[in-house]
């Protein structure tokens, strides 16, 4: 049962529609001008009538959903001329549960006039369960939607009810209308997506950071300060299924920090990164795996330039677990803030895919990314985050170079990495021959091979080579935290190296690559590499 009440004339209670749970298709034409993926239910309408100037009305709306229920909510808000605003608040039921069960968690946002279709034109706004108020006008909006015109038609708040306990979840949405005439139209402040003057080289971003726009505590002000302190060329704003943040950022960038704008696609089947999205661009999220329809929101982020990145994959999260494939990444993030196990995982598992494609099952590969995944204090921005070469310090180039794996990932800027392979000079016919991260070094099976890898920053660090046959080699570095590791080798024991670069053990001890036990043999990652390959493809 839901029922409407209205502040200014009483209570009216309606009766729930027949069939109201149920899949959205193309019944729904009049409402979707396409059917939307997923389990999804239609409320009864809220319907408001025209009123004078400087006047508001306020309904609310009242209900129940069982466990089982649907992946989003639709509450239509009939909204007539003359609104110069409209304003959301929402509660619902929270109980007690044993240790091990889920409680209730309902997220939230808004689609206008034109409509909710996925992937539409409609959208307006997303505060996931971060905010319980939301408000939206000509001139202003709260962070995380949209500001723009209030027009007349059928508005949908929509919910995300996606956990809910044994005993249901109740919930109430009250909704006002403001009538007047419309403020002044914000004006969006779009960054700029180069830093004017910049040449080849290798540059430090984090391309995963959160604000007061999505869930995070943080004002876009300290993340680009953040940003700043610790030493970063560029960074990427990436909130929760919206664009709201990209209009701020453009005050905020300069000669000394270039800012991209991308989203954190938040599906129930994972999370991914949308980096360099074109500002104002939004992805849907409101699908799983099984609705094929993760495959056009990749077509549209790569159209647009933009480049998709799998998010903690390994999260344990309800929601967060990676479940739609590799196919269409274009990176994948292994290395999500400090140092856990489910990074050991995600690096594990991106391994066997690097093994895949060095012997021929795979006719590509996928980059390594590390992000901080910063919403707030104690959070540490750049920790870690991503050294990328680029021709210049632009959008593209830095997309063109994390794509093609031209990367490595630091803990912090006080770590550097210089990582290399190349022929033993009079052993590869010629000339020598040198590849760098991401690179292949063509050359014969037999051919004698030189890794090098220099690194700085790491306290009695442990430097490991690995290959498509395991670890091959551990080097400790001295207290200095400063040191050369290098291994001879052939593409045909070695069909691609790369190397991590760990801090010692608890203990102080180096820890073992190749040894087992009861505990991980290995300490926290400092950096990590992508692979150069060797040999002919």
């Amino acid at each position: 049962m839901t029922s409407i009440s209205s502040e200014q004339s009483g209570t009216v209670n309606h009766e729930p529609k027949p069939s109201r749970r149920h899949f959205v298709t193309a019944a729904l034409a009049s409402t979707a001008t396409a059917a939307l993926a997923g389990n999804s239910l239609m409320l009864a309408p809220a319907a408001f009538a025209t009123a004078p100037n400087g006047s508001s009305k306020t309904q609310t709306i009242t209900g129940h959903l069982a466990p089982g229920a649907a992946d989003f909510v639709y509450l239509p808000v009939e909204v007539p001329t003359g609104v110069n605003r409209i304003s959301v608040s929402y509660s619902y039921s929270k109980p007690t549960v044993p240790s091990g069960l889920l409680s209730n968690s309902c997220d939230i946002g808004i689609f206008d006039e034109r409509g909710f279709e996925l992937g539409g034109k409609g959208f307006r706004g997303w505060s996931g369960g971060f905010r319980t108020e939301f408000s939206i006008s000509a001139s202003e909006a709260t962070p995380g939607y949209l500001p723009g015109r209030v027009k007349r038609g059928t508005w949908h708040v929509v919910l995300g009810p996606y956990q809910v306990a044994a005993q249901g979840l109740d919930y109430t949405v009250k909704v006002t209308l403001d009538y007047g005439p419309d403020g002044k139209a914000a004006k969006p402040s779009y960054p700029p997506q180069q830093i004017a003057g910049t040449g080849s080289g290798w540059y430090r971003g984090d391309c995963h950071l959160h604000t007061v726009y999505s869930d995070g505590r943080r004002t876009p002000e300290e993340v680009a300060a953040g940003a700043r302190a610790a030493r970063l060329d560029f960074m990427v704003s990436t909130e929760h299924n919206t664009s709201s943040s990209h209009s701020v950022w453009g005050p905020l960038a300069g000669p000394d920090l270039l800012i991209l704008t991308g989203e954190e696609v938040t599906t129930r089947n994972g999370h991914y990164l949308a980096l360099g999205l074109p500002a104002g661009d939004w992805i849907d999220w409101r699908y799983r795996a099984r609705d094929q329809f993760f495959g056009k929101a990749a077509q549209q982020i790569h159209r647009s330039g933009a480049i998709l990145v799998p998010a903690h994959p390994y999260c344990p999260y309800v929601g967060c677990r990676w479940k739609f494939g590799y196919e269409q990444a274009d990176a994948v993030e292994v290395w999500n803030g400090p140092w856990t196990a489910d990074d050991e995982s995600a690096v594990d598992t991106w391994d066997a895919m690097l093994v895949r494609y060095a012997r021929g099952r795979d006719d590509s590969w996928v980059p390594a990314m590390g992000n901080s995944d910063a919403h707030s204090a104690p959070q540490q921005i750049g920790l870690p985050h991503n050294v990328v070469r680029a021709d210049r310090l632009s959008r593209d180039a830095l997309l063109r170079g994390i794509s093609a794996g031209q990367s490595w990932i630091a803990e912090s800027a006080d770590i550097s990495l210089d990582f290399k392979v190349a022929t033993v000079p009079g052993d590869s016919g010629g000339k020598q021959r040198s590849a760098g991260i991401g690179e292949r070094l063509e050359v014969s099976a037999s051919t004698p091979v030189t890794v090098t890898a220099t690194v700085s920053g790491v306290p009695n660090g442990v430097v490991r080579f690995i290959t498509d046959e395991g670890q091959t080699q551990q080097i400790s570095l001295p207290a200095s935290g400063q040191g050369s590791a290098n291994w001879l080798t052939t593409p045909q024991l070695a069909a691609y190296v790369r190397v991590e670069v760990r801090h010692p053990l608890a203990d102080g001890s180096p820890g073992s690559g190749t040894g087992m036990g009861a505990q991980l043999q290995l300490g926290p990652m400092a950096a990590l590499s992508n692979p150069i390959f060797l040999g002919r493809r």
